[in-house]
């Protein structure tokens, strides 16, 4: 140019586009980080350990103590839902050596904050991509993490005890290495993008974090296989890395799965034979999902994050040319164009694609929010909804917002859509404000008629403990110290049941001779969290739904019953299947004599004799294959709760009256 040194303005440009840069790179850092600081300290303030978090931590107290994986003793009964999530918790707790209520918190805290990074970083992969080339400065802003963060039962379940901080964490970490397998990296050479990719260990790896879904929660095992299909079906792979991958993805779970078939005689753990996991309560899972969405107003972001994401796809430029062009090419394509041409009309290329990302994360929320609501929700405020929530706000957990250089700016159209992606965000930023200091259940430590209570308000009231945490804090609540002190005061044993008096327990006592020691105690009681986790491992504890107990888990589902407590085994059952006395007056007098004598005869049943014996006869190498041979049967085995009609189903004999 006359007048003007090309070499100086060359310069120039290349400083401003590193300024650009620098400057890109702070902002997209300082918001992981304030997201990252916002999950960690939401997660603290509202920590506390759940009922159910402290059943966990029995199986975990059983395995440290080297009496396997189970909640009582002598019975293998899996009591947790997540596989991993109990592992996890047993081998931190061996290396660490601190008390487990303090492990699980600190892993929960560092998962929960881990995923929102993961997610983070998932979306800047997809938005330098996208925009790669852009002019003017694009700042990567976290949009859907603080919406996940804000909604109160996110924070809630952050700690819990629960395996939710494993489930989110796990779905990021899938996330982030799907986009980073189908993203070629955005500073990659324009000629040959797809160079960059990751090759075949990274998707071996891939696909071993992928085959874990299942142990992380069994429903997981949908978005694994469909992940796990991206994988393996997508172009570039020889037949011998395909064997590989399913190999790698496989061993553990297919092991653990052989594994829990022969030692607990079922396919899948026993709290979803408790709940039912396969029934279907519609009407109900949509009370539940309003009683999430409608307090918080969930749509109002999602109707901002969607309009953000129609302006970065309208506006940002992809170019199709040729196959090695950077705005198509995103992985290795053959040369030859014919060649290209036929696995793209065999729809295999487009599944390494961002797209088929997006799509499969998205399309994996959906199909959680809806297998969720189809079972009826549950009984915690929100709980089993936020993976759905989690996966459908990824896509846009970081947005990108483009700042017009000064050659555009007299472009109305460049500026109105800058001015507006601005505004949808900031519109999140204030939904996320007032969101997180909403209660969403004002009464929610009190179950209503729908049953869902804010699980953490209701125990924060009950125990009197602002955090529930150890054990001992739930001493407090109603029931748990008379039951500390009627064991105490019954040397001999009995079964201990609960009274409409939170400080009485009635005893049913053993009958004599009474052996050395005392006959053992056994409790039965809904909550088995704080009671398991109050009593010696040498205590039996039982409930009333199953979660613990195969009796009560192959009973029949209440069809009105409150969620996730569905089923209610009658005391008898109990009073005759521990042995102890069954005539008054050492008999409750609630309970009649008749009715216990009945159990005793529907306990008879040969095929509830079996069933029973697949998790408490002594395990040997022939009930192995036999429970692994009869699993599914098992699963499926159900019982009539009153004794009398349980008789006349196995065709059995009434006892004399």
């Amino acid at each position: 140019m006359d007048g003007v040194d090309d070499s100086a303005v060359g310069r120039s440009g290349t400083d401003l586009s590193t300024r650009s840069r620098r400057l890109s790179t702070g902002v997209f850092a300082g918001g992981v980080v304030v997201a990252a600081v916002l999950m960690f300290w939401g997660a603290w303030e509202r920590r506390w350990i759940a009922d159910d978090g402290l059943i966990v931590l029995r199986t975990v107290r059983n395995l440290l103590a080297g009496n396997g994986p189970v909640f009582n003793v002598g019975e293998r009964v899996e009591a947790n839902t997540s596989t991993l999530w109990t592992y996890l918790v047993t081998a931190a707790a061996w290396v660490t050596q601190i008390r487990l209520e303090y492990v699980v918190l600190g892993l929960a805290l560092i998962l929960s904050t881990g995923a929102v990074v993961l997610a983070a970083f998932g979306a800047a992969r997809l938005y330098r991509w996208r925009m790669r080339g852009a002019a003017g400065t694009v700042l990567l802003l976290p949009a859907g993490v603080l919406v996940y963060i804000a909604v109160p039962p996110a924070r809630d379940f952050a700690t819990s005890g629960l395996e939710s901080c494993l489930v989110i964490f796990w779905i990021a970490l899938l996330w982030l290495l799907l986009v980073r397998w189908a993203t070629p990296d955005p500073d990659a050479d324009a000629g040959d993008p797809g160079a960059s990719l990751p090759g075949t260990p990274y998707i071996l790896g891939t696909a071993f974090v992928a085959g874990l879904g299942p142990l992380v929660r069994p429903e997981l095992a949908v978005l694994a296989a469909i992940a796990l299909a991206m994988l393996f079906l997508a172009p570039g792979l020889t037949p011998r890395v395909r064997v590989a991958m399913v190999a790698v993805a496989g061993v553990v779970p297919v092991a653990y799965q052989i594994w829990r078939m022969g030692y607990y005689g079922l396919p899948y753990p026993n709290t979803a034979v408790s709940k039912d996991a396969g029934g279907a309560k519609w009407a109900q899972g949509l009370d539940y999902l309003a009683n999430l969405v409608g307090p918080y107003l969930l749509w109002l972001p999602g109707v901002f994050l969607a309009i953000v994401a129609g302006i970065v796809l309208y506006t940002s430029r992809v170019v199709p040319t040729t196959p090695t062009d950077p705005g198509t090419a995103r992985f290795p394509v053959p040369r030859d164009a014919a060649a290209a041409k036929t696995l793209l009309l065999r729809g295999r290329c487009a599944l390494r694609t961002p797209t088929a990302t997006v799509v499969f994360i998205v399309g994996s929320g959906l199909l959680l929010a809806v297998y969720s609501v189809r079972v009826g929700g549950d009984f915690m405020h929100g709980r089993v909804l936020l993976p759905a929530l989690f996966c459908l706000l990824l896509p846009v957990a970081v947005v990108p917002l483009r700042v017009p250089d000064r050659s555009e700016r007299q472009d109305r159209r460049t500026v109105a859509t800058a001015i507006a992606a601005g505004l949808m965000w900031s519109g999140t930023v204030v939904w996320a404000f007032f969101a997180a200091g909403t209660t969403g259940m004002p009464e929610g430590a009190v179950v209503g008629r729908s049953g869902i209570v804010d699980e953490r308000a209701f125990y924060a009231l009950n125990t009197g403990h602002e955090h529930p945490i150890l054990a001992q804090d739930y001493l407090d609540y109603p029931r748990m110290r008379a039951m500390v002190e009627a064991i105490e005061d019954t040397p001999n044993g009995g079964l201990l049941l609960p009274t409409g008096a939170f400080d009485v327990w009635d005893v049913v006592p053993p009958p004599e001779p009474i052996p050395e020691g005392g006959a053992g105690h056994t409790v039965f009681f809904l909550n088995l969290g704080m009671t398991s986790m109050n009593v010696g491992l040498d205590v039996r504890v039982i409930d009333q739904m199953g979660l613990a107990y195969p009796l009560a888990a192959h009973t029949e589902r209440l069809e009105d019953g409150r969620i996730g407590h569905d089923k209610a085994l009658f005391p008898d059952w109990a009073v005759a299947d521990s042995g102890m006395v069954d005539v008054h007056p050492w008999l409750p007098p609630y309970l009649d004599e008749e009715w216990v004598a009945e159990a005793h005869v529907a306990l008879t049943c040969p095929d509830t004799q079996e069933l029973l014996a697949s998790s408490s006869a002594p395990l040997t190498w022939p009930l192995f294959k036999r429970n692994l041979r009869n699993a599914f049967e098992y699963a499926g085995y159900r019982i009539d709760r009153v004794p009398e009609y349980e008789i006349q189903r196995c065709g059995l004999e009434l006892p004399p009256e």
